[in-house]
């Protein structure tokens, strides 16, 4: 086996820094603008391969600048650009505004990420890998495809559903480990808070692990909670890519043989680091600092802690 294979999205984020969210019909002035890496799908290639796992990514960029970049940039993070295909079609933008209390709201423009092919050598790489992990920023028809592809060679499949909406039963029943946040479980299983529907979609999937931010998260498996993760605490600074920094740090465990409790334990270290700074792929942890951030934790569980909790992340 070859280790991780992420399909998803690649995006080029146009991030603008404000003081807070702008009304209808209402001009502000932000205080800062830049360009970085982003997409469900990069973000989560970039953790897992920061957190040490090794990690193909299959993908679409347009014959664009962004494009170009992009591959670039994965290229240098030591993930396998060999299946990100270069289309006719722009490359893929997030349009990101991110408040000064750390909170943020993303507009996505699919471009290049909408393509739906899934070749031979694409088949071949999920085939060879340990775990596939997918999110839904391309489409739907691509992913059961690559989910059923993956079930069918004993590939650990890993769905993060988002951005959520009603009717992905299909989906959910392909999935190994489900990850999905509080308001995505919930409108996925048609139930009002957080436990109820984490019991509910691990009736559909295998194990469910349910992200509530500043609450940790609940995992559940056959209709049943199995255990809690507590958050750890940080100063926030921007929450993008939080959910996709655990999802890529989580499974990064899980490829490397580590039990799922200490799994999520790196996991919501890795997300607490990645909150504390800007921006989303280029503020993800590497394993020595999740190993240093969980030492420090061990050291001082036995004390009170004096920052604040990650809020959780809105997209």
């Amino acid at each position: 086996m070859t280790g991780i294979v992420v399909l998803g999205s690649a995006n080029m984020d146009l991030v603008v820094r404000q003081v807070r969210r702008v009304e209808p019909g209402e001009t502000i002035f932000g205080s800062s603008f830049h360009t970085g890496p982003g997409g469900k799908g990069l973000n989560q290639a970039v953790a897992a391969a920061r957190a040490g796992a090794t990690v193909a990514f299959i993908g679409a960029v347009g014959a664009d600048d962004f494009g170009v970049r992009l591959r670039s940039w994965l290229s240098a993070e030591g993930i396998d650009v060999g299946r990100v295909r270069i289309v006719d079609e722009p490359t893929g933008i997030a349009q990101i505004t991110v408040t000064d209390d750390g909170e943020n709201s993303i507009v996505v423009v699919a471009g290049a990420n909408a393509r739906s092919v899934l070749d031979d050598a694409d088949r071949e790489t999920i085939a060879a890998a340990s775990h596939l992990v997918v999110q839904l920023e391309r489409p739907e028809s691509l992913l059961l495809d690559a989910l059923a592809h993956a079930r069918a060679h004993g590939v650990t499949t890993v769905v993060t559903p988002a951005p959520a909406h009603e009717g992905l039963g299909d989906i959910v029943r392909l999935a190994d480990v489900l990850v999905p946040n509080e308001g995505e479980a919930m409108l996925l299983s048609g139930e009002a808070d957080a436990e109820s529907a984490a019991i509910a979609l691990s009736r559909l999937a295998g194990t469910v692990v349910l992200t509530r931010g500043r609450h940790g998260a609940i995992v559940a498996r056959d209709g049943a909670v199995v255990t809690t993760v507590a958050a750890v605490s940080t100063d926030a600074v921007d929450t993008t890519g939080a959910g996709d920094t655990f999802t890529g740090v989580l499974v990064a465990g899980l490829a490397a043989g580590d039990a799922l409790d200490r799994a999520l334990e790196a996991a919501a270290a890795a997300a607490a680091i990645a909150v504390s700074r800007r921006g989303a792929a280029e503020a993800m942890p590497t394993a020595g600092e999740i190993a240093d951030r969980l030492a420090r934790r061990s050291e001082a569980t036995t004390s009170t802690p004096t920052d604040h909790p990650a809020p959780q992340e809105t997209a």
